[in-house]
């Protein structure tokens, strides 16, 4: 899938998803809360768009790239979540339950739709990174 596929079903999802848990519960909760909440759901789209634009990248490059592109992007971006939730909480006094709650259940969510996005392209038999350098 395409890094402007997958950027707008993930933007699809995280509107949709966001706007039935306004529509449940977000309306009535307080404006931090409410911050918080699309904080932590921007978040967690960014982490997911910058981990399929990692893996488009490197997907057909040498094995040695490719993992050096999905593992260390996996720590990189690690860092940069960690640092924009401490930031949200300590510089823009967001609460940390509502933030957390969101950024979590949306990171799951994307976790699972990526990695099963991944699964199928594998076993519609594309090929897998590294190949090119095991035919040399």
């Amino acid at each position: 899938m395409s890094l402007i596929r997958y950027s707008v079903l993930v933007l699809g999802i995280a509107v949709a998803t966001f706007a039935l848990a306004w529509a449940v519960a977000l309306r009535r909760a307080d404006v931090a809360t409410r911050w918080a909440a699309a904080f932590g759901v921007v978040l967690a789209v960014a982490n997911t768009i910058a981990a399929h634009a990692l893996v488009q990248w490197s997907f057909r490059r040498s094995t040695q790239t490719f993992l050096g592109a999905v593992l260390g992007g996996m720590v990189g971006r690690m860092a940069a979540m960690l640092a924009a939730t401490v930031a949200g909480v300590l510089l823009l006094g967001l609460p940390k339950v509502p933030l957390a709650l969101s950024l979590l259940s949306y990171f799951v969510l994307f976790l699972t739709m990526e990695t099963s996005i991944l699964y199928r392209r594998m076993s519609a038999g594309a090929t897998p990174p590294g190949a090119e350098d095991a035919e040399r």
